[in-house]
């Protein structure tokens, strides 16, 4: 787990933050990635009560008051804001044409990173997009209802997909996880896509021509949306697929701190620790898991040390030394 998450999720225990506020603290995170399209779809859903929407309210607009490093806050706010606007309550606008000057301050938004790269300039347009949107009611309620049609329809087909393939989705018929749905439909399809798309019953090839986009935006918006799905499996299962790698390169990283104490103490000794089979052991196995991992060069230097390129490198001189095993 990422020590942003560990240190939000310390945050949300410390401040007794509720669940709307912490789904959109997670949605507007310092993460390199935008929030997930489910994670938002939700924040939307919540917006329908009436308790909900003050806290996700609240919370959004003290994201849009930060600055500085913390751009990706504004500029993830803005876009949950901007779908919000869209798939949510009506309050949501309605407040946003209450506060609209806290978003057109946002237009001068300034933050230039270490690189060089001028981060602000993508604060600055979002906020002009979304001021641009409030001030016209009729281009409001335009997207308004092409956003809420194409999530109908989507949702729909997951749902007659689902029934008619066995396959299970995370929420209720009207607002399906559409994310979840998609890496299912993928896992169950993966092995036979002939089988898969050979089952579909007249009833989902009929939802599917329904759900054709009707108009070049609402093409855009269903692209986006599988976009954001994809992304999201693929972030899901590399989490899933290193979660433990991890914990074998933290043990490796004991293990050098354990040979250099030993070293540092006297010099005259094998410069290894005293291992059990059992961590020879460990030691293959992160060999196995982490043959991806490259560079692991230089961890250890010196006149009785080795400079390897995988964890298994550690292994020949644990046996080679005298004692080195009991």
């Amino acid at each position: 787990m990422p020590s942003s998450t560990i240190r939000r999720q310390m945050k949300n225990v410390v401040n007794n933050y509720t669940e709307p506020e912490k789904k959109v603290r997670e949605a507007t995170s310092n993460d390199p990635w935008g929030p997930s399209s489910s994670l938002m779809s939700e924040i939307a859903d919540l917006t329908y009560n009436v308790v909900a929407f003050s806290e996700i309210m609240s919370m959004i607009w003290k994201r849009l008051n930060d600055h500085g490093k913390n751009w990706r806050h504004v500029y993830k706010a803005l876009t949950l804001l901007d779908y919000l606007i869209k798939t949510g309550s009506e309050r949501v606008a309605l407040q946003c044409k209450e506060n609209i000057f806290a978003i057109q301050t946002l237009k001068d938004f300034q933050f230039i990173d270490r690189d060089g790269k001028d981060q602000g300039i993508n604060v600055r347009e979002k906020s002009k997009q979304l001021v641009v949107l409030l001030k016209d009611d009729d281009r409001l309620k335009g997207e308004r209802s092409q956003a809420l049609k194409t999530k109908e329809r989507m949702a729909q087909v997951a749902t007659s997909v689902g029934s008619n393939n066995q396959i299970s989705f995370g929420r209720g018929s009207s607002q399906p996880n559409l994310s979840t749905s998609y890496s299912e439909e993928y896992g169950k399809s993966e092995g036979s896509p002939a089988s898969y798309h050979g089952s579909t019953s007249p009833n989902a090839s009929s939802e599917l021509e329904q759900a054709r986009p009707q108009t070049s935006g609402e093409e855009e918006l269903q692209l986006q949306l599988a976009l954001a799905m994809s992304r999201e499996a693929a972030e899901q299962d590399c989490a899933t697929r290193w979660g433990s790698k991890q914990q074998m390169v933290e043990r490796m990283l004991e293990q050098e701190q354990a040979i250099k104490r030993v070293f540092a103490q006297d010099k005259s000794r094998c410069p290894l620790p005293q291992l059990t089979w059992q961590d020879i052991s460990v030691l293959e196995s992160v060999n196995n898991a982490l043959k991806p991992v490259a560079d692991f060069t230089d961890i250890l230097s010196g006149e009785n040390y080795v400079t390897v390129s995988s964890p298994a490198a550690h292994v020949g001189p644990f046996r080679r030394c005298a004692g080195g095993v009991r």
